[in-house]
């Protein structure tokens, strides 16, 4: 059970209630974001952007959502983005991988481990090495890298509440987010 209650989209604010009834499904994850009144609809938008608009290839940002969720031991952020992982093109054996701790096995190709070793350390070190981001800089734009370190952030944001707040687990919504946001 949640740490605190879901908001109710009939006992909220007109502003609040607008964005609950724009969700494609209503996901515990947004009826607790809607606490945060304020910062609720841009944190919406945000992740409609990471989701349907950057221009880094989805299926290497779903990797590393994915990274992330297994490293926060976030089990709703791993059961919400399994699907979106797979529609992007992430197989079973690189979801069984990162579900086992391992983003160095043989199901990756060399792009898709320095995104995995690059989220590690920004997700651990804060700062990634000079030579993995020089790496990642032979590798992708700048808009690319910065997208990455903006959706490894928005997520890692996201696996804290989902896990201080104990949401509890909704079904897997599938794709239905994802093709929202695009």
């Amino acid at each position: 059970m949640a740490r605190l209650p879901l908001v109710d989209p009939a006992e909220t604010t007109d502003s609040v209630r607008e964005v609950l009834e724009a969700v494609p499904v209503p996901l515990n994850i947004f009826r607790m974001m809607a606490h945060a009144e304020t910062c609720f609809r841009p944190l919406m938008r945000l992740g409609a952007s990471i989701l349907g608009h950057q221009k880094l290839d989805p299926r290497l940002r779903e990797l590393a959502i994915l990274e992330i969720a297994h490293r926060s031991g976030s089990a709703y952020e791993w059961i919400q983005h399994v699907p979106i992982g797979k529609a992007t093109g992430v197989n079973d054996d690189q979801i069984a991988a990162l579900e086992r701790g391992d983003p160095e096995a043989d199901c990756f190709d060399d792009v898709d481990r320095l995104v995995l070793r690059f989220t590690v350390e920004v997700v651990e070190r804060v700062k990634a090495s000079d030579a993995i981001f020089a790496e990642m800089r032979r590798h992708f734009s700048p808009q690319e890298i910065v997208e990455l370190i903006l959706a490894i952030g928005f997520y890692m944001t996201v696996a804290r509440l989902l896990e201080t707040t104990e949401v509890d687990l909704d079904p897997p919504a599938g794709t239905k987010i994802l093709d929202a946001a695009s």
